[in-house]
């Protein structure tokens, strides 16, 4: 069974943690995902950066921007995940956009991420028939979920679909907008979870885009079964550095 199954099968509310690799500093994915274990997270998301992230607000585009300067790219990320599965158990994802994956060949890119142990992919601008069409049975040859997004604006019909061809769980954006922390949601936010919520969908879902303390956190599980904070926790990195983790995720889960 995926490690991600197996953490959605669990009792309990998720936490899931985005972060930019190579952010703030290059050599500091691996001790952030340690980290981040070690501080009861159950799932991450490493973020590889790219130069024009279409879905991302300031927060993650400055990290993305940053991380680029740093050295980052596909090849640094996978040396510097070479060893991460003897270190943390909890379900790792990469999550990127397709160009990066296209030019570093997609079949490659899969087997790179087989061999470091990550979980699955969350490819925001990768359309669901070309996947079905083009690279559904590469991501089933190794061992690799990939999880599709919905959002507010997207039709009844084609949420039936994503459910039904789904692995892991569906990511249920937030809002229309670009990525980015606030304080609350608002009625018509409310009102699609709700909607959601009451459709029965078969797949879990985790809530990401615009959860950013523990208010939000702690309405987005109401309606799913976990949620995904990105843009607090980057800005949270930038303040005080890697090594106060557990004091970011003690705010949200207290």
């Amino acid at each position: 069974m995926n490690r991600i199954d197996k953490k959605l099968n669990e009792e309990g509310k998720l936490l899931s943690i985005y972060f930019t690799a190579g952010y703030p500093s290059l050599n500091d994915t691996e001790k952030i995902i340690i980290n981040l274990e070690e501080s009861g997270v159950d799932m991450v998301e490493i973020g590889l950066p790219f130069s024009d992230p279409l879905a991302d607000g300031p927060t993650i585009q400055d990290s993305s921007t940053q991380a680029i300067k740093n050295g980052m790219n596909s090849n640094v990320l996978f040396d510097q995940l070479k060893d991460i599965r003897s270190k943390v158990s909890i379900p790792l994802i990469v999550m990127g956009y397709f160009n990066p994956i296209l030019q570093y060949g997609v079949e490659a890119f899969c087997k790179k991420c087989s061999e470091a142990g990550i979980d699955g992919l969350i490819i925001p601008d990768l359309p669901i028939n070309y996947f079905e069409l083009k690279y559904k049975s590469i991501f089933k040859d190794y061992g690799l979920y990939n999880m599709f997004l919905i959002a507010p604006q997207t039709p009844e019909e084609r949420i039936r679909h994503i459910d039904e061809i789904s692995n892991g769980f569906i990511y249920m954006v937030s809002s229309s907008s670009v990525t980015g922390s606030k304080n609350t949601f608002d009625s018509d936010q409310l009102a699609y979870f709700k909607k959601i919520k009451e459709m029965n969908l078969s797949s879990k879902r985790i809530i990401g885009f615009g959860v950013g303390n523990k208010e939000t956190y702690n309405t987005a599980v109401q309606y799913s079964k976990g949620a995904i904070i990105g843009s607090a926790f980057i800005k949270h990195l930038k303040l005080k550095g890697v090594n106060s983790i557990n004091e970011f995720i003690k705010s949200i889960r207290k």
